[in-house]
């Protein structure tokens, strides 16, 4: 068995945590304290949270909001289905995330942050869907293991009642606010039905064609 090697470590802004980024032959693996944030070889949810999301778009220009750049599994799938005249806006809290992108993991990344639709801003998405009302067509959030800030207290705030809010004014009519969740949470969904959303929950493979665990993504729809 090969072992872990560890590459870097980064601060967590708003947090006293840090993120560790290990690898292990091809495989890498990003950790906060003892808990797996993401693995190279598990990218079947997150592709699945971009899929399922954009399949409910009906405008020919989409402005897609990415709040968590992780690995690019989003990002990647994001890039695959939406149309050339697509615009997508990845926030990431953590700068080394980027960097990371852009540097050990790189081959991971495949080129994915060059092309022309994309634009990386290094801070809060929180912050960006408040200061943005009416902007997007969807908001995709992979920030967390779930709705309950684990990477940061301060995440806490997108998945309240009023954080929800925020997420609806910023999402045009029909927009869609997507969520991913390592496991179910009945209390996130009754909050985004008395927000005023139509709300669908996937549940969906953490592994690409494999039986396994299964993860959670809410579809939450702007009426």
């Amino acid at each position: 068995m090969i072992p872990w090697e560890h590459l870097d470590t980064a601060p967590i802004p708003g947090s006293s945590e840090t993120l560790r980024l290990k690898r292990r032959g091809r495989e890498y693996s990003i950790m906060l304290g003892t808990n797996e944030l993401m693995n190279s070889r598990l990218s079947g949810s997150e592709e699945a949270l971009a899929k399922l999301s954009i399949e409910k778009l009906g405008t020919k220009a989409p402005h897609v909001l990415i709040g968590g750049l992780g690995m690019g599994f989003t990002l990647r799938a994001a890039l695959d289905v939406l149309p050339a005249e697509a615009t997508v806006t990845v926030a990431e809290l953590v700068p080394a995330v980027v960097a990371w992108a852009r540097g050990p993991m790189a081959e991971v990344f495949a080129g994915c942050l060059d092309d022309p639709r994309v634009t990386v801003q290094e801070g809060d998405v929180g912050a960006l869907i408040r200061e943005n009302a009416g902007l997007y067509d969807a908001i995709l959030l992979d920030v967390d293991n779930g709705p309950e800030g684990l990477s940061r207290p301060g995440n806490d705030g997108l998945y309240d009642p009023r954080g929800l809010q925020f997420a609806k004014a910023a999402l045009r009519a029909g927009g869609v606010l997507a969520v991913w969740s390592a496991a179910p949470d009945a209390g996130f969904t009754r909050r985004l039905h008395r927000a005023g959303f139509g709300v669908e929950e996937a549940k969906v493979k953490a592994h690409r064609g494999k039986s396994g665990t299964r993860h959670v993504i809410w579809l939450a729809v702007k009426g």
